[in-house]
């Protein structure tokens, strides 16, 4: 009997303490309820929710733990409005469907993460000057501190396409100059790095399967193919343009399959190195015994193709992380200058190419 009372008391105050915090929750709790049931002070409360050092691991666990029970969720807005920022980042970009684009992309998006900072993405279908203003309007109206801006197409280098003076900018991938803040893979550099190595295999010239004339990387990796070739006094064959797709590449790849003078070719990118693979293949080309194949990009499943693709590494993740920095540079008014900041390649040598056939490199 007593052990029946006793068990029916603990649930009756379970039940009683369940009410109190259903209670709870169903009012809006602030800041100084949140206080009260940690056992803390407001400012302490505060600390935790902008994620401020100076707060032991205890603390903090017992502060995280009465906001959970209470259902408590830091005003954004009103933190806006005292610190006067946002602690977001917008993002423009003009095209999500390539490699470059989306990966730069998701290094922009980690990067601000560790810094304490959401990204807000707004992707533009049609890259003219309206439509940028448009998304510069729009991410004011979402409320953001800065913008970085993916723009691999032509447009900065033009009086097309200019973007708002008062608004903190960064560009990723882009012919912009010393009018705004640049940060860019050294496609040069890469090119050239990846046209020598097949001529220092022993390959008399180096056809090049080009990506789409109105971008800037495509633009700067040809031009880099062709100086390379000049510069060691070797023919230079017709550009074979694709469209970064690897359907383009394929396309390409029948057409150079059934040139007996086409020994080594660069693709301006991996996905089109993929359907130049399989086009040689269908063609009954060997890779690297006839041709020797080297792609742009280093994607996580270049190592997987067959045979694995050599290729030019492009280090997403730094340009992710300079284009945030540069921004949050920017907007703390620490002296950023315009000009493009370069991020160094790498050439990754894997089994898509080799020496010439005997008697190719004579053709």
């Amino acid at each position: 009997m007593d052990t029946a009372d006793g068990a029916s008391t603990s649930e009756d105050r379970a039940r009683t303490l369940t009410g109190r915090r259903g209670r709870r929750r169903a009012q809006t709790a602030s800041m100084a309820d949140v206080a009260r049931l940690a056992g803390v002070s407001s400012q302490t409360v505060s600390r935790v929710s902008n994620g401020y050092a100076g707060v032991n691991e205890e603390t903090r666990q017992q502060v995280l733990a009465a906001m959970k029970e209470l259902g408590y969720r830091p005003n954004s807005a009103a933190r806006a409005l005292k610190r006067g920022e946002f602690r977001t980042i917008g993002v423009i970009t003009f095209n999500l469907s390539t490699t470059g684009n989306m990966r730069t992309l998701e290094a922009i998006a980690t990067s601000a993460a560790q810094e304490g900072y959401a990204v807000t993405l707004l992707p533009v279908a049609v890259p003219t000057q309206d439509e940028v203003r448009g998304a510069f309007s729009r991410l004011g109206e979402l409320a953001v501190d800065a913008v970085i801006v993916i723009m691999e197409v032509h447009l900065l280098d033009t009086a097309t396409i200019s973007l708002p003076p008062h608004v903190q900018v960064v560009v990723a991938d882009s012919d912009a100059g010393d009018r705004y803040t640049v940060v860019d893979t050294d496609q040069v550099g890469g090119a050239r790095s990846a046209v020598r190595h097949l001529l220092d295999l022993g390959h008399r010239t180096v056809w090049h399967l080009a990506g789409p004339e109105e971008s800037f990387a495509a633009q700067r990796r040809a031009d880099a193919w062709r100086a390379e070739l000049a510069g060691a006094g070797r023919t230079v064959p017709p550009v074979v343009r694709g469209d970064w797709s690897a359907e383009s590449g394929y396309r390409a790849g029948l057409h150079l399959a059934d040139r007996p003078d086409c020994t080594a070719v660069f693709a301006a990118n991996d996905q089109m190195a993929l359907g130049l693979l399989r086009a040689l293949h269908e063609r009954g080309r060997r890779i690297p015994e006839d041709v020797s194949v080297i792609g742009f990009d280093d994607i996580p499943e270049a190592g997987s193709f067959l045979p694995p693709l050599t290729t030019v590494h492009q280090d997403f993740a730094e340009i992710g992380r300079l284009c945030v920095e540069g921004v949050l540079r920017r907007m703390r008014q620490e002296g950023v200058e315009h000009g493009t900041t370069l991020v160094p390649t790498q050439l990754v040598v894997r089994d898509s190419t080799g020496r010439p056939a005997a008697g190719a490199e004579g053709r």
